[in-house]
């Protein structure tokens, strides 16, 4: 599939383009000679991606909170986007316990809104909507397929399985003629970029920056593991399914790893000090039972098979790929010749 001819000319929304994903997709998309118009909360992190990468004046963006339905479907209105990517959450498992109310408010009803403002647009072919590979119902014996139940055993994991709900309701009642509507859901992944806190690579990075040793939680947690570029590339390519052939491509999609892929906590935190190099070590912290799945592995055969999409990088070469950015990011590069040399390595 020809991604430049797909998106070349068209018009874009994507929501939560200040988040690591969403930033490295706008990067993506405006490579792609996409018009993009993009809506977020202001970056959560300092450093971060978006500042980073210097995009402001190549894409439409707006701050603005996905729980303002008004203001949502304004900038819709606004934009008239053809295709639209929505990435917007709050996406992170402990905040969640913290502020369930928010989690809900921003992954549900966020995606509601954004549903609704879409339905009444009609420059709009195709909608890709990013969910979450803990929407599945736990626990699992074998990796999930996109039929198995839906479910959460915590607030973000049961927000990101509603939001499938909404989607599919949205989809059935208002989206059949004309619109493709598909949500995907990806393994944890893994960049260049990614300074949020409570996610395994950039917590190690900081502490090896900072010399210190850093405590894992939960280190024989099994989770799918991808470089960020490889989900970004099955979302691009199926948006553009969805808006050349709505109906065969509408509906849910794992995006994930291979089986092979599905690494523990240990391991990649092993492979991550192989890759640091140094005296760089770990050691186990000591966290409250129960605030996370044991065990995460998705099945990927429905889109290797009908879109013959794969992931590209292993989970040592992302790690190695990751690491190495952040080092020549701390020594100067800037960060967008190093999104744009992973773009140029993956091909």
């Amino acid at each position: 599939m020809d991604l430049g001819e797909a998106y070349r000319g068209k018009r874009v929304l994507l929501t939560g383009h200040t988040g690591f994903k969403g930033a490295w997709l706008v990067l993506w998309l405006r490579r792609l000679g996409a018009e993009v118009g993009a809506v977020a909360l202001p970056p959560g992190t300092e450093p971060n991606l978006w500042s980073a990468l210097g995009l402001e004046k190549e894409v439409r963006s707006e701050y603005a909170d996905i729980r303002d339905s008004g203001r949502l479907r304004a900038l819709v209105d606004t934009f008239r986007p053809e295709l639209v990517f929505h990435l917007a959450a709050q996406a992170l498992v402990l905040p969640s316990y913290e502020d369930p109310v928010g989690t809900f408010a921003t992954n549900l009803m966020g995606t509601v809104n954004l549903l609704e403002a879409c339905r009444h647009q009609p420059s709009i072919r195709a909608m890709v909507v990013v969910t979450s590979d803990k929407c599945y119902r736990q626990p699992g014996r074998r990796p999930f397929r996109e039929d198995d139940p839906l479910g959460g055993e915590d607030p973000y994991s049961a927000s990101k399985a509603c939001a499938e709900l909404a989607t599919a309701a949205y989809r059935h009642s208002y989206f059949q003629e004309g619109v493709g509507l598909a949500t995907v859901r990806a393994g944890n992944v893994i960049g260049g970029g990614d300074w949020a806190a409570h996610r395994l690579v950039p917590d190690l990075v900081r502490a090896f920056q900072q010399g210190r040793t850093p405590g894992i939680r939960r280190p024989e947690a099994r989770r799918p593991w991808q470089h960020v570029l490889d989900p970004l590339d099955g979302y691009l390519r199926l948006g553009a399914k969805l808006a050349a052939e709505p109906g065969p491509w509408s509906g849910p999609w794992n995006v994930g790893p291979t089986p092979e892929q599905a690494w523990t906590v240990a391991q990649v935190a092993d492979a991550c000090c192989r890759a640091w190099g140094g005296t760089a070590s770990w050691i186990r912290e000591d966290t409250p039972s129960g605030l996370e799945a044991e065990r995460l592995e998705l099945d990927g055969s429905r889109i290797q098979e009908r879109l013959g999409w794969t992931p590209r990088w292993t989970v040592e070469a992302a790690i190695e790929r990751s690491v190495r950015w952040y080092r020549a990011f701390a020594d100067g590069v800037p960060a967008r010749v190093l999104c744009e040399t992973d773009l140029e390595a993956r091909g």
